[in-house]
């Protein structure tokens, strides 16, 4: 497990806006009366969600506070899972699969696009501040490898030119479209689907 990188740069305070604290109600009311500290993973999701892609320490002691926890049970989890961000990572955070089926596929033709366009190192952000990226374990989408995530979205089925387009377009404040770059439907065969023809997106 890596050793997670925590900004020496930290806001004071942190609370959830009003949109979101009726999403964390509505999380906490999904567990039983006196397990609601369960709800700690998806509280802490929402703060990256709310924060700009990353927990600021403010935040994980508002956590605390919120489901009556101590501060240090709040910092494990968030220092734990890689899925949570202790410093920023810009409004575009690129995670970039090397597992594997993505490697056999060329997954490190896009990594080299992204130290060419963003920055040499991973979890550094590019020189306009907007966004930084990282190697990942599997995404779960083998099939459509290479692949990448940019925030919520996966983009498959990439090569290095089209990672450096890609890149190139949220570089100019654009939204490159998610899915497969070689213009696939979902998961289906490169040479296009020979069964179930008749049903529309199947």
């Amino acid at each position: 497990m890596s050793v997670k990188k925590i900004s020496k740069e930290q806001p004071e305070n942190f609370e959830f806006t009003s949109t979101s604290l009726e999403t964390a109600n509505k999380i906490i009311k999904k567990y039983p009366k006196g397990k609601q500290q369960s709800a700690v993973m998806a509280l802490l999701y929402l703060v990256q969600s709310q924060n700009n892609n990353w927990i600021p320490l403010a935040a994980v002691r508002y956590i605390a506070k919120f489901l009556d926890m101590s501060y240090i049970k709040v910092y494990e989890v968030a220092t734990f899972y890689t899925m949570y961000n202790l410093s920023p990572v810009g409004n575009h955070f690129i995670q970039v699969c090397t597992t594997t089926p993505c490697m056999i596929r060329g997954a490190y033709k896009l990594v080299e696009a992204c130290k060419e366009k963003i920055s040499p190192n991973e979890k550094e952000l590019s020189k306009d501040k907007t966004c930084s990226w990282m190697e990942v374990e599997c995404l779960g989408a083998c099939v459509n490898a290479p692949m990448m995530q940019i925030n919520n979205d996966y983009y498959e089925d990439l090569d290095k030119e089209k990672t450096l387009k890609i890149i190139d377009q949220i570089l100019n404040g654009e939204n490159p479209k998610p899915g497969s770059y070689r213009g696939r439907l979902n998961s289906e065969p490169e040479n296009n689907r020979k069964t179930l023809m008749d049903i529309k997106n199947a």
